[in-house]
């Protein structure tokens, strides 16, 4: 199943449109006694204009792709009115102006430093993974496993997310996960929205996640760089843990996600347990076998 190509920036802008909040901007919601009360949730494209300072019929163009190169002053204009973070910011530029064809990279296969590998091998009290651009779980350690088996090594997040039966239960606030992931997943892919493994991918979940087709159509664009996670683990019940994100340097599109549990927490209690199980359990990651393969 592919995805539409011809109109990216119309679909954003629509999609934003429809999850505006009328309340915000003093108009009445949907269903409301006042005159002019609206049948459809969101903005009309007419409010749209007069909020960003621009021409019903410019906006009209612009969401029908009819006029696909917005001036600057119209891509901060159309930001402020919907409230975009500096991920969707970002995002609509790169809708407004895309990056040729002919100088996009061919893809290459996501590889993690082994140096990076052997840090997180050292963190043996510490949660560690390294997730792709695609949200690939492209390196673990031990810990990071014991947590969350969707933690592991040849893992997809997103897919686990939506796909995977126990997600809900493992996630004890799934809406909020799935939000956020689907959000990072358009906010880490950028505006190349043709590569493959991205098409296939959404193409995937949309056939096989209602819940998914639903989130993905919101074009909601944001990466949470720190934030709380939190778990109904099997073993040890509930889990709380911090969690921080660091960008690879080394290897653009890569994230390195740390967890930590709050000092003199019953969660902190859990993870050195956990620590104590994994220590003892063979290895998940299958960084042997990803070196094996590397060496081919």
């Amino acid at each position: 199943m592919g995805m539409q190509t011809d109109n990216r920036l119309g679909e954003f802008l629509r999609a934003r449109r429809e999850v505006a909040r009328p309340e915000d901007f003093g108009l009445p919601q949907p269903g409301s006694a006042e005159p002019g009360r609206r049948r459809t949730p969101g903005l009309r494209r007419e409010e749209v204009a007069l909020l960003a300072g621009i021409s019903a019929d410019y906006y009209v163009r612009l969401e029908q792709g009819r006029d696909k190169h917005p001036s600057e002053p119209v891509i901060s204009a159309l930001a402020r009115v919907y409230a975009l973070n500096d991920e969707g910011m970002a995002h609509l530029r790169k809708l407004a102006r895309p990056e040729s064809r002919r100088r996009r990279r061919p893809v290459r296969v996501e590889r993690v430093a082994p140096s990076l590998v052997r840090l997180l091998e050292a963190w043996p009290d510490t949660p560690a993974m390294v997730v792709g651009r695609y949200l690939d779980v492209l390196a673990n350690n031990r810990l990071a496993a014991a947590v969350n088996h969707c933690s592991v090594k040849g893992q997809n997040q997103v897919r686990v997310v939506f796909l995977d039966p126990d997600a809900r239960r493992i996630y004890a606030d799934w809406p909020t996960v799935a939000a956020e992931t689907v959000a990072t997943l358009r906010a880490t892919a950028g505006g190349d929205l043709d590569d493959p493994r991205l098409t296939d991918l959404v193409g995937e979940l949309s056939l096989k996640s209602e819940d998914f087709r639903r989130l993905w159509a919101r074009h909601d664009v944001g990466v949470k760089t720190s934030g709380i996670k939190r778990y109904a683990h099997p073993m040890v019940g509930e889990l709380v843990l911090n969690y921080e994100t660091f960008s690879v340097n080394a290897a653009p599109g890569q994230t390195l996600l740390v967890y930590h549990a709050e000092p003199g927490s019953p969660s902190e209690e859990a993870l050195r347990l956990l620590g104590a199980v994994a220590a003892e359990a063979p290895v998940r990651a299958g960084h042997e076998a990803a070196d094996r393969e590397a060496a081919k």
